[in-house]
């Protein structure tokens, strides 16, 4: 049975991400607006550590949490389960798969989606890293291509089989390449044995001179130092103009042979705000004055990646991290609020808590203020503050348990391929391997399916 009274205000919001969740909590305080939060899943995914499912170290359930069992203590709160396909605004009602849903206030935090930047064959061959379905693809290709790689006679294949190419030096990028590092360099090298290490290659590409632009230049070189130890190449100030089904090109000419693209490099707002009619500035991301909602319809308020905060011709800076969209989606709250109470509504300005990095175990880079910390005690702070802002205390136990359990037997415990959900090994043309050995027509069959 719905929660909705027909006296209230009944506002939506529109994602049940970090921005979403926290503009709910926020008007769960407040019981005379009725909310309905509403996403195409009906759990919360705790993307921060979204790479380590890409890594098999834990499992998709582990970091996401039911929104029905958040919002179960808010009594004016409702969840509902739906595909936004448009909005329209004159008539106050949004456009979904099970119908038009009118609203007195919205809230939309759709969040975002990977930006390929046009280039030539990116989207089709590239695995992006933006939600759970995503993650579980990465790690299944990862281990194809080392169950493939063990028996296959053909070198060039092989080579392309185990190079893996990441996309981005960012916090996301620097995490995956750690991660994946020490994957490969642990639990996959026990398990296939016959595959020398130097046979295997990751290589990290980004446009800037070092990676995690933006961090101190301290923690830039901690970052490249330790990743040359993990045995990670860096390719610095290139950038990608072309990905094909075995390769990857850079702007210097240089082509990669590869199987394995993972595209971390940047976002863009969620495709449905095209849908909108929305005022898109920037990557996609909607327009908003500096209160968080559009100008033209000031009930309507926008948070997270997908919002783009403008006063006047100038941009309200704020990084597209967890952090920033709590403070959007808070605010957003507050001011909707204001907003049918007539009171003055504040303006965004983001409160940076710092910011941090994992790099592989025992390793990681944090930014707090004037404070710039590396190695094992930022490892240790990045480990508290992840914990502390997963929800669910049996997820963060089972988390705990699970880093545990890895960092004393250097064991990935999720080296699993299933779900199939589509080809691992990308491929546009049949016969393209050689035939002559079995891990090669394998690949031809696949493809031809």
């Amino acid at each position: 049975m719905s929660k909705n009274n027909s006296t209230s205000k009944h506002i939506i919001i529109l994602g049940g991400g970090f921005a979403g969740l926290w503009a709910a909590k926020e008007l769960g305080k407040k019981g005379q607006y009725q909310v309905t939060v509403i996403d195409r899943n009906n759990y919360h995914l705790f993307q921060p550590l979204l790479y380590q499912v890409a890594s098999a170290g834990l499992e998709p359930e582990q970091i996401s949490y039911p929104l029905r069992g958040t919002f179960r203590k808010m009594p004016n709160v409702e969840f509902r389960m739906a595909e936004v396909t448009g909005l329209d605004l004159d008539h106050k009602a949004l456009i979904t798969d099970v119908g038009r849903i009118k609203y007195d206030g919205l809230i939309i935090a759709l969040g975002s989606v990977t930006n390929f930047f046009g280039v030539p064959g990116a989207k089709k061959y590239a695995f992006s890293l933006k939600n759970a379905e995503d993650a579980i693809d990465i790690r299944n290709h990862i281990l194809s291509c080392f169950e493939y790689a063990q028996y296959e006679s053909d070198p060039d294949l092989r080579n392309q089989l185990l190079t893996f190419t990441v996309v981005g030096g960012g916090p996301t990028g620097i995490e995956y390449v750690g991660a994946l590092a020490e994957l490969v360099h642990t639990s996959l090298r026990r398990d296939f044995s016959e595959l020398a290490k130097e046979d295997i290659k990751i290589i990290l590409i980004e446009g800037e001179d070092e990676p995690l632009s933006g961090f101190p230049e301290k923690l830039q070189m901690y970052t490249m130092k330790k990743l040359e130890k993990l045995g990670v190449q860096g390719c610095y100030k290139q950038h990608v103009v072309q990905v094909d089904v075995d390769k990857v090109t850079l702007n210097s000419g240089e082509a990669i042979p590869t199987r394995t693209v993972i595209w971390t490099a940047g976002i863009r707002g969620n495709k449905v705000a095209e849908r909108m009619g929305m005022p898109l500035g920037k990557a996609k991301r909607i327009i908003t004055t500096p209160e968080l909602n559009l100008a033209d319809h000031p009930e309507v308020f926008v948070a997270g990646d997908i919002a783009l905060p403008m006063d006047g011709d100038k941009l309200i800076p704020g990084p597209t991290v967890a952090p920033n969209a709590i403070q959007q989606g808070t605010l957003a709250a507050q001011n909707l609020a204001n907003f049918f109470e007539d009171k003055e509504l504040s303006p965004f300005s983001y409160f940076d808590k710092g910011s941090l990095a994992t790099i592989g175990r025992s390793s990681a880079v944090v930014h707090l203020g004037k404070l710039k910390i590396t190695g094992f005690f930022a490892w240790i702070t990045w480990l508290i503050i992840h914990l502390l802002y997963l929800i669910g205390f049996r997820n963060r136990l089972i988390v705990l348990i699970n880093w545990g359990f890895e960092y004393l037997l250097y064991e990935r415990g999720v080296r699993l391929i299933m779900p199939k959900t589509k080809d691992t090994i990308p491929s546009e043309k049949t016969d393209e391997y050689d035939s002559s050995s079995i891990e090669g027509a394998a690949l031809n069959k696949r493809s031809a399916e």
